[in-house]
């Protein structure tokens, strides 16, 4: 898995591929896909509605298997793992963002930003989370549930919640997508920012190009293949 740098990637692909049946026959969404991601780079991976993009980046999170091929986060295989090793790859390397923020309702933004450290064990969830909520503009808000938070703050609690554990790898999936464009690129920067912070590796999936343009690499995607 080493490159001639004597790196290890982030994150690597060989070969991915996802077959699903349907009325019409086997269908296939993600055709023998193939990347490698070095520690701290910015990757996007662009496409039109469709094409595979999160089909892809369910993969690589070790979210759902393939129907072919390997994926590695850091040194471990994740498609040799049942679902408890990956979970606790996920747990352990592993930070999300999505478009539709992913909060549970009925817990303060606090709350919800503990919940990964509290499913680690982490005695300090508390002052970590409120930290965190402290670092993406929210100290003022810990109390409120999402219902009380505008979309832009309910994606500032997800940021949070998706660092606070000191990922080295983080996925977030269209991040801007249900936000206006003005919201959209606070929302980028801080992203982005704090990224750069954390030393984080990103994996990007997004439609937008302008977003797309921020990351170190852009991989584009169209009917189910990394082109």
């Amino acid at each position: 898995m080493e490159q001639a740098t004597g790196r290890t990637p982030v994150l690597k692909a060989q070969g991915l591929t996802r077959k699903v049946s349907s009325p019409e026959g086997e269908l296939t969404i993600l055709d023998h896909a193939e990347l490698e991601i070095m520690p701290g780079e910015s990757v996007a991976i662009l496409g039109p509605s469709g094409a595979g993009k999160s089909t892809l980046l369910s993969l690589l999170a070790g979210l759902d298997l393939p129907s072919e091929g390997r994926v590695w986060v850091n040194d471990r295989e994740l498609t040799a793992l049942d679902e408890d090793g990956r979970a606790a790859v996920r747990a352990e390397q592993v930070g999300f963002v999505f478009q539709s923020f992913h909060l549970v309702p009925a817990l303060t933004a606090l709350e919800n930003v503990m919940l990964p450290l509290e499913l680690a064990g982490r005695r300090d969830a508390r002052r970590q989370a409120r930290a965190a909520l402290e670092e993406v503009g929210l100290g003022p808000r810990v109390g409120h549930y999402p219902r009380q938070l505008s979309g832009g703050e309910r994606q500032r609690v997800a940021i949070a919640r998706a660092f606070v554990a000191g990922p080295s790898l983080l996925f977030a999936d269209e991040p801007t997508g249900n936000l206006d464009t003005r919201t959209g690129g606070r929302i980028a920067d801080l992203l982005f920012r704090l990224n750069a912070e954390h030393g984080t590796t990103l994996v990007l999936v997004t439609h937008d190009r302008a977003l797309a343009d921020r990351c170190d690499r852009q991989l584009e995607m169209d009917a189910g293949k990394l082109l």
